[in-house]
């Protein structure tokens, strides 16, 4: 048995979970399927979820999000049920998790994880055995950690065979390096580095605007904070203050509020 749960705060994009999917299909059927959020996130995902048949659970509206909390217990609890699931994905990138996947892979749970690259926290990484991310241009990139459960990958890189290149494929080495520089920077160009925000990058982070309901700054801020789009002393005011036809906050003197609004208007 295959379980995915997903941390709608985090994997906050309907593309994303529909890519997310799709890779998984190698995994296997996934029997367990079920999206763990604030009811403003779920809602902004409410379509895809009923496309993929995803049970959505709606946190209680607390000062302190606890996403995190509610699906680490239903993680435990489907684990200790027998049969125990094969394997279990975790749609987020978070550090949280990594005690509870550390219980996981005690019990010889096979862990997958679904992060979009940005939000996905460097240490959690050798947690897992295999990570997939999302939302690249290029398609979906995997990484294989390890092949069995609880057992560290032992793989090491090749060695590099030295070969006999002519003189003139050796100039063009240094041109051919540039070319890739190059090609580089355009694509990061492309997919939008962390300042480079959007009204449409903004809404994909925060798709509970899409509702165009007043949504608390506070929360908002952490989901951008994630993304990489708010720098750590910035202030989320201020970034929506650049889009005044988009955006409204609230009190106007010392907001604590902002709502999303459509263009249209």
């Amino acid at each position: 048995m295959v379980v995915f749960l997903i941390d709608a705060d985090n994997l906050s994009s309907p593309a994303w979970i529909e890519e997310a999917f799709r890779e998984l299909e190698s995994e296997g059927e996934i029997s367990v399927r079920r999206a763990y959020g604030s009811a403003e996130n779920l809602r902004g995902l409410a379509e895809v979820l009923r496309v993929l048949a995803v049970r959505p659970f709606v946190n209680l509206y607390l000062t302190k999000n606890t996403t995190d909390l509610a699906l680490a217990v239903d993680a435990m609890e489907l684990a200790c049920q027998t049969p125990k699931p094969q394997t279990i994905v975790i749609g987020s990138g978070d550090a949280d998790f990594v005690p509870l996947l550390v219980r996981l892979r005690e019990r010889g749970i096979r862990l997958v994880c679904v992060s979009e690259q940005s939000k996905m926290a460097s240490e959690a990484i050798s947690a897992y055995h295999r990570v997939i991310h999302v939302g690249q241009n290029k398609g979906t990139q995997t990484r294989q950690l390890s092949s069995t459960p609880g057992k560290p990958s032992t793989l090491a890189p090749k060695k590099a065979v030295a070969k006999k290149v002519p003189a003139k494929k050796i100039a063009e080495k240094p041109v051919a390096a540039k070319k890739a520089a190059l090609k580089k920077v355009v694509e990061k160009s492309a997919t939008g580095a962390p300042g480079d925000v959007s009204v449409q990058r903004i809404l994909e982070v925060v798709p509970g605007l899409r509702s165009e309901k007043f949504l608390r700054l506070g929360d908002v801020a952490k989901l951008l904070h994630d993304a990489k789009l708010l720098g750590k002393n910035s202030a989320t005011p201020k970034l929506f203050k650049k889009f005044p036809h988009h955006f409204e906050l609230a009190p106007a003197k010392q907001p604590n509020e902002v709502r999303y609004i459509p263009s249209s208007r």
